[in-house]
């Protein structure tokens, strides 16, 4: 295959089978290699779907020998984080309990958008358990070590869903957001990965950790990709009752309008303190090729982070309840002591955050009414390792995994959309940056991305 599909993004790689330079079929049987050969050391995948990819790849071949358009991801290999339904999988969420289901009878809804897109789905990935957790280290189905270094955590819960991306495994999967879960790992493993707008996408068919405060969202290796997946999976559908009826704005088309009278500020303060040196200069690095020396205060972030650790141990504990109470030994023992925590939680307690996150939201609001875009650290540190437990942040020693969604928290708590833009560090290890934009403004943020992939080269 002279084609190099591994060195091209998701759109090249359906432009070249659309122009006939290559296969479907062969691009998938070679990604399945790719996959076969090198997931026992990465352990991205927990299922494979070769049979399905290699019958779903002919079919786009077989469209395109008819004359037909066989969509705008034709032929591309893709997979998601495994709670997504698969048609004819289990669908896991990381978890042993859950292994004990029956197959899924129907793809979720995002799966089968990017499908009808033309995409070939070739399985699904590891993550930590019921997605509660940063780092994807699953005692049921192991850890997925950070491709850049594998003494390192790839981050999590979608830990294999940006490290299958960043090891070119596959040029585009699909992930989930609750408190950073998509974000985190796209910045640890050096790709970019959206969490748009709270109901923006359908959840329908993805197993749910903490109700108000999910997202599902696309990770990939260029700023297009990212917009293209986007603009597929926008809509309404009825079968998520939070997704949005709001009707699609297309990204893609605007990518390349630049950022001329955007207003741009750094996030200071809380998103100033509690980062590495490394992270801090990631951020700065990304403002000077913005010509931004604006900051802006968004207020009581830290209480944000508070209130978004009782509503999502609260809502987790609830889901889980049932296998709490009849078999917590089958549940990873970080994960159950977490959704017992949350069970304890006073129900005033949870009142109270959800009170404060009204008054938050609109504190937030008013700071959208001075900047149109806002960046930050996506993490406060580059990787840490797999058995690291602490870590020094702002001089402070701090457990691991609570504090690498540190930056990511405040944001998702209120649903903002935001983009972890990869960002090349002198170090070997990469690192994200936030852009965070007041809700249904995923186009302005991704031409602000578009900018910076053409002025930093993020995309590797």
């Amino acid at each position: 295959m002279t084609f190099n599909w591994r060195q091209a993004d998701a759109v090249g790689i359906a432009t070249a089978v659309y122009q006939g330079e290559v296969t479907a079929s062969a691009i998938a049987r070679d990604c399945l290699a790719q996959i076969d050969a090198r997931n026992s050391s990465l352990n991205c995948f927990t299922a494979i779907t070769a049979d399905t990819a290699i019958a779903e790849a002919q079919r786009v071949d077989q469209a395109i020998s008819r004359g037909e358009f066989p969509g705008v991801l034709a032929g591309v290999p893709f997979a998601v984080k495994n709670l997504f339904d698969i048609a004819g999988l289990t669908t896991l969420a990381g978890s042993k309990i859950n292994a004990e289901n029956p197959p899924a009878n129907h793809d979720a809804t995002a799966v089968t958008r990017l499908k009808q897109a033309g995409a070939v789905l070739v399985g699904a990935l590891n993550m930590d358990e019921y997605a509660y957790g940063f780092v994807t280290v699953n005692s049921h189905y192991g850890a997925t070590p950070n491709p850049h270094d594998p003494t390192r955590v790839s981050g999590g819960s979608s830990g294999g869903s940006a490290a299958s991306v960043a090891a070119r495994l596959v040029p585009l999967t699909l992930g989930s957001d609750t408190n950073g879960s998509i974000r985190v790992p796209a910045s640890l493993c050096g790709v970019f990965g959206l969490k748009p707008t709270y109901g923006r996408l359908s959840r329908a068919g993805a197993i749910l950790f903490s109700s108000s405060l999910d997202h599902i969202g696309p990770f990939a290796r260029s700023v297009r990709d990212i917009a293209t997946a986007f603009d597929i999976l926008q809509g309404s559908d009825e079968r998520d009752p939070v997704c949005t009826q709001r009707p699609p704005e297309l990204c893609l088309p605007q990518l390349e309008e630049g950022i001329e009278g955007l207003r741009i500020a750094v996030a200071g303060e809380y998103f100033a303190q509690g980062a590495t040196p490394e992270a801090l200069d990631a951020v700065a690095k990304v403002a000077q090729a913005l010509d931004v020396t604006a900051t802006v205060r968004i207020p009581e972030a830290h209480r944000a982070r508070a209130a978004a650790y009782i509503i999502t141990a609260t809502e987790g504990a609830n889901l889980h309840f049932a296998n709490l109470r009849s078999r917590p030994q089958d549940f990873d023992r970080a994960t159950r002591d977490r959704f017992l925590a949350g069970a304890l939680i006073p129900a005033s307690w949870y009142i109270q955050a959800q009170r404060f996150r009204q008054w938050y939201r609109q504190r937030v609001r008013e700071v959208f009414q001075t900047v149109d875009i806002i960046l930050a650290p996506t993490t406060p540190c580059v990787a840490p390792g797999l058995d690291q437990e602490t870590m020094v942040i702002g001089g402070e020693e701090v457990l691991v995994r609570p504090n690498l969604g540190l930056f990511t928290q405040p944001l998702s708590f209120i649903g903002l959309p935001v983009l972890s833009a990869p960002v090349k560090l002198s170090t070997s290890l990469p690192l994200g940056v936030q852009i965070i934009a007041a809700p249904y403004n995923e186009a302005m943020i991704l031409r602000v991305a578009a900018v910076l992939e053409n002025e930093l080269g993020l995309a590797e």
